[in-house]
């Protein structure tokens, strides 16, 4: 099968015009080209502590959870903890379009490609999340021949950490329901509890709910509602703490709801640390799998970008950067939001200083950035693709003012004429960050090559790494810096609810921490239908919550939401497995 005829077919499946579906099937056919789950299927992995013992893990360091997925104890973690650190390569990309950008996949495939240098490498990752998975965007371990595996059981239920997140969750949820049900000993006010449950699916039905109907033995009626899993603090504490110990701190200091008299009451407050904590007593701990080309892989929590602060596990991370040369992560979504939280967040309370950044950018994403309608993209339209490019630009122009080299990874698709991705490099070259031509979906890490070469040069650039405001200033121009330096907003108007919240915030001592920008990701805007790099326009804050044990507030912009609903045509209706488990459709 020839490498283009596989990306031909794969492009065209992902823009599902009724032309291109027939054209897909035609491709499919003739090149017998597999789907992203027959690929991965197809791969013969090595036991995981095959994989362990390639970064110096002992098998009794190990908890497997099968032949090829496992758990790192504790006694690894400690084992290299004096180790020097390798270099920490962060990727991201532009604003997501439907066109596809490739961020998991080009993570992936750029650890292969240096990994076929001779760099010892590790990929870490965030988990996928089922509400995607089902909903719109169907698995998330990469694609192609750039993918982690096992992919069904990553894609699926893992390890069990997202039902660990979900079910602590729930439990603290109940707790507090069940504590006003016998007496309500603390005497919280039913109108402030703002605890709500999560679940892991896309469901918009449970946005706002009204619970304890049924009479006196079912509970006191209250409204509530559900966030997805991503979105709990319990995830971002998953993935800031740094051992049991510190998420047990951070538990405890949830904020639960007020009493009557208006005070704030924390999760400790119901005995409930203990309980929590046990229930992360192995998810805490990350995940080892490898990629198709055994590179390893840790996979460890997941957080969104857009509701949350989209970064995999700081123990994963610290981890990786013990053991081995260069270490490639991804943060979700656009650089605006996953990019700013990695940096702002993560690296702020991790101590961790990044040593260069890759920007995932397609051709045809830029031209949709322009202006040209998706069943249009196919056509060479240099004009539209100049355009479009100013979102790239201004990504660019972002990682510059964290004092971090960046290099510009174009995810190369059959559709792309010589002069469009000529005409991009030459627009990144004057930047001053090269554009490189990535083909991993379709060659592995070979694809990758010219990629993993530009990354090592700009790893030898100097790094003057610095967060882009001081968590000493107060919410407000905390907001505003993010708005206007990394948004490129003339401002941010809050809400007369928000304004009321950022008092709150100052009693809860919550206003020298970082912020957590909650924002579509579509747009640097609030508004997604504002694409490209828009001028003139301000940010809406329109609620504030107090994240206490993660450390952060966060910020909900706009309209968007923490809990989303599925598509009209969900991707859990092409979905299948049969007697022997072989799964269709997912991905």
């Amino acid at each position: 099968m020839a490498a283009a005829d596989a990306r031909t077919a794969h492009r065209l499946r992902q823009n599902l015009s009724p032309l291109n579906i027939l054209r897909y099937k035609l491709v499919k056919e003739s090149t017998n080209m597999k789907t992203d789950v027959e690929i991965a299927r197809a791969v013969k992995m090595r036991p995981i502590a095959e994989i362990a013992e390639s970064i110096g893990i002992r098998a009794d360091h190990l908890e497997p959870y099968g032949k090829y997925k496992a758990k790192i104890g504790r006694a690894a973690l400690d084992a290299v903890k004096n180790n020097p650190d390798g270099k920490l390569i962060l990727v991201t990309a532009i604003n997501p379009t439907p066109a596809g950008e490739g961020k998991t996949t080009t993570s992936v495939g750029l650890a292969d490609a240096l990994h076929r240098r001779g760099k010892r490498t590790i990929v870490a990752l965030r988990e996928p999340s089922l509400g995607p998975c089902f909903g719109m965007k169907g698995g998330a371990a990469g694609g192609g021949y750039a993918q982690v595996v096992p992919m069904e059981d990553i894609n699926l239920h893992f390890t069990g950490d997202f039902h660990a997140v979900t079910t602590a969750h729930n439990l603290l949820a109940a707790l507090i329901d069940n504590h006003i049900q016998q007496g309500n000993a603390l005497d919280l006010d039913v109108r402030r509890i703002v605890w709500k449950r999560v679940l892991d699916v896309n469901d918009r039905a449970l946005r706002h709910i009204v619970l304890g109907l049924g009479g006196t033995a079912h509970g006191v009626p209250r409204e509530s509602g559900f966030d997805i899993t991503v979105a709990s603090e319990m995830m971002a504490i998953l993935c800031l703490a740094d051992g049991i110990s510190d998420m047990k701190r951070r538990l405890g200091c949830i904020l639960i709801g007020y009493t009557r008299g208006g005070r704030p009451v924390c999760a400790e407050e119901l005995g409930a640390t203990g309980a929590l904590a046990l229930l992360f007593k192995d998810a805490v701990y990350p995940n080892l799998v490898q990629t198709i080309e055994g590179t390893p892989a840790l996979i460890h929590g997941g957080p969104f970008a857009n509701i949350a602060h989209g970064c995999s596990s700081v123990m994963a991370t610290k981890y990786a950067l013990k053991s081995a040369d260069y270490v490639v992560t991804e943060a979700g979504f656009g650089a605006d939001l996953g990019a700013e939280k990695f940096f702002d967040i993560k690296c702020r309370m991790a101590g961790l200083v990044p040593d260069a950044v890759v920007i995932v950018a397609t051709v045809r994403a830029l031209k949709m950035n322009g202006g040209v309608a998706k069943d249009e993209l196919g056509t060479e339209n240099l004009d539209a693709l100049r355009r479009g490019a100013a979102n790239l630009e201004k990504h660019i122009e972002n990682i510059g003012k964290f004092g971090l080299p960046a290099v510009v990874a174009v995810n190369v698709f059959p559709t792309d004429t010589e002069a469009e991705l000529a005409l991009l490099e030459e627009l990144c070259a004057a930047l001053g960050a090269p554009a490189v031509r990535s083909e991993v979906w379709a060659e592995g890490g070979a694809g990758g090559l010219a990629l993993a070469d530009a990354v090592e040069t700009a790893l030898q650039k100097p790094v003057d790494f610095r967060t882009i405001y001081d968590t000493n200033r107060s919410i407000v121009e905390k907001i505003e810096t993010i708005a206007r330096e990394i948004y490129g907003a003339d401002g941010v108007d809050f809400t007369p609810e928000a304004k009321k919240q950022l008092a709150e915030m100052e009693r809860l001592g919550m206003t020298q921490t970082p912020v957590c920008m909650a924002k579509t990701q579509y747009s640097f805007s609030d508004d997604p239908a504002l694409l490209g790099r828009p001028t003139g326009f301000r940010i809406t804050v329109r609620e504030l919550r107090a994240s206490c044990g993660a450390g952060f507030v966060v910020a909900l912009t706009g309209s968007v939401l923490t809990m989303p609903g599925l598509p009209k045509h969900p991707a859990a209706m092409d979905m299948d497995v049969d007697e022997d488990g072989v799964i269709t459709g997912l991905f």
